[in-house]
């Protein structure tokens, strides 16, 4: 089954990413989540780690899988059998860029179409980066990411932030 392919840091994975996740397995039956492999993003969590944590919270999701891949997105699609690059815009500035990159991609892979999709309200302000930040500053992440990934930012910053419930 050709599938979607939901690319993405995912450093780390939050409720907004697994409503998305869900979301393209219900739209096209199979969704690759793929921990993009960027070395000149310093990430908070190793791929390793996301991939255990990312596998950890869609382990219930039928039709949901996780990978990792470096280089180009829409190779990375190919690669898994994927016609559609399945993307979450969250706001004006999100689509100005993921626009751009969709716009380089048909070029690239014209076989590769890329699916825009609004986050739902309850996580349309959340962002990776923004749970970083909280988690950060000692803030309580546990209504934004799931009980897992709380407890694995608790180890990581030393039980600062991520409260347990």
């Amino acid at each position: 089954m050709p599938g979607a392919l939901y690319p993405g840091s995912f450093d780390p994975p939050t409720h907004g990413h697994l409503d998305l996740v869900r979301r393209a397995a219900a739209a096209f039956g199979r969704v690759v989540v793929a921990v993009a492999e960027n070395p000149e993003k310093s990430a908070l969590f190793s791929v390793k780690e996301r991939l255990e944590m990312l596998r950890e919270v869609t382990a219930g999701i039928a039709g949901a899988e996780v990978s990792s891949y470096s280089g180009l997105t829409v190779e990375a699609a190919r690669g898994r059998g994927c016609t559609v690059i399945f993307r979450g815009v969250r706001s004006v500035t999100d689509f100005e860029y993921e626009f751009s990159m969709t716009m380089t991609s048909r070029v690239l892979a014209p076989d590769v179409d890329t699916v825009f999709v609004m986050p739902s309200a309850e996580w349309a302000f959340l962002s990776s980066r923004l749970v970083r930040e909280v988690a950060r500053l000692g803030g309580d992440v546990s209504r934004f990411v799931p009980e897992s990934v709380a407890k694995r930012l608790r180890e990581k910053l030393g039980g600062k932030g991520a409260r347990k419930s």
